[in-house]
């Protein structure tokens, strides 16, 4: 139940961050009116702040003067929207019968209360499992969760798969038409740990970027314990003082090993700034999005598009090749997304066919040499995006 006396101030710059990140999960066009709140609570510890619609849960806790503890909720948007345009001095709020008043220098808005009769408790988070770097952990999520499918009817497409052995997470990702992979280490709480989760690509890409703390600060993450890894259907991460739960996709996601390629016929490494550039200058001419070509050949790659009506464009860039020479189409968007995650200054390409998926990856610390039948292996590495290629007309 809501309080009828509730009354705090806080630090304008506190409030702003803490009421932001709540809101960006609550929903925009909620099912249940409810679910537009954001939670309030005050008590001796100060403030927190939470929000829920039953997928995705938020708290925040921040330090604030308490005078008059209790709970109550407001809508949570357009307190963001407020508080955002604060001038920078404390926030004073307390409750007003129906209405909770905000104060702010000579700002004055009254707020009307939601009840919170009709609100969903709040789901714990699970037990905690393991930890990892913030930035670490950011970049891993970023780099797969763009390969997620967007077709909410495929729902094991939607999400990230999260396979986590010991010590060892793989995060992979598909639409069918590209997918990434990427494996790091972390600090598992127990050593024998085996699980396999399916996070929404979405949230989680939201949630690891919202808590990249900037330092190098673990975060824990928080799916159950032993046999009860995933049990409750809720992905967790906690952070100094915030804390998520996810609701995890109940969907089986594909079978993606046999896709990866461990043989190649050609490989090409290429500077990746040059090339994102060359990729959106030819790819103006590429009607609708439609593919771009890449002619590797040794010391260049050639990139072309464009047809009869929109013009024609072409760009050569220098590039170690090393196979037959190679003739490839390309998705322009797809092929810039994977570019974009690859934090080496060059990336790599692996090619078997110009019909069959190719791989991108970091430049490593070895190049592979090409067997007696010059054929290459697949380079150790723990980024790997593979990429369908668009059939060339004839």
């Amino acid at each position: 139940m809501e309080s009828q006396n509730v009354s705090f101030r806080v630090a304008r710059e506190d409030l702003v961050t803490a009421v932001a990140w709540v809101a960006r999960n609550l929903p925009t066009k909620p099912t249940q009116p409810v679910l537009r709140a954001m939670l309030i609570t005050a008590d001796d510890e100060g403030l927190e702040l939470a929000g829920y619609d039953y997928d995705v849960s938020t708290r925040v806790r921040l330090s604030a003067e308490v005078s008059q503890p209790g709970r109550f909720a407001v809508a949570g948007k357009l307190l963001s929207e407020i508080t955002g345009t604060l001038p920078n001095k404390p926030v004073d709020v307390r409750l007003d019968g129906a209405k909770a008043l905000v104060s702010c220098g000579s700002s004055r808005f009254e707020l009307p209360l939601i009840p919170l009769d009709d609100y969903p408790p709040l789901p714990k988070l699970p037990a905690g499992t393991g930890s990892i770097n913030a930035k670490l952990f950011t970049e891993a999520v970023s780099q797969v969760a763009s390969a997620a499918g967007k077709d909410d009817s495929l729902p094991m497409l939607t999400g990230v798969s999260m396979e986590i052995s010991g010590n060892q997470i793989n995060l992979a990702a598909t639409d069918r038409f590209r997918l990434a992979l990427r494996t790091f280490e972390w600090e598992s709480n127990e050593a024998d740990l085996n699980a396999k989760l399916l996070i929404p690509a979405k949230t989680l890409l939201d949630n690891a970027r919202t808590l990249d703390t900037g330092l190098n600060d673990p975060i824990d993450i928080a799916v159950g314990t032993g046999d009860q890894i995933g049990r409750e259907g809720l992905f967790g991460v906690h952070t100094e003082n915030r804390e998520t739960t996810t609701r995890l996709l109940d969907a089986d996601f594909p079978n993606i090993t046999p896709l990866l390629p461990k043989k190649h016929t050609a490989m090409a490494s290429v500077e990746i700034a040059p090339l994102l550039d060359a990729i959106r200058r030819v790819s103006l001419v590429a009607e609708r999005n439609a593919q771009i070509i890449l002619q590797f050949s040794e010391g260049q790659v050639l990139l072309t598009a464009g047809g009869t009506d929109a013009g024609h464009a072409e760009e050569t860039l220098p590039c170690a090749f090393s196979g037959k020479e190679l003739t490839i189409a390309f998705n322009p968007g797809y092929l810039k997304d994977g570019l974009s995650v690859i934090p080496t200054a060059r990336a790599v390409f692996g090619f078997t066919e110009p019909s069959r998926p190719a791989i991108m990856i970091p430049e490593p610390d070895e190049y592979p040499e090409a067997d007696s039948d010059g054929v290459f292996d697949t380079p150790e590495t723990y980024f790997t995006y593979l990429l369908m290629p668009v059939r060339l007309p004839g």
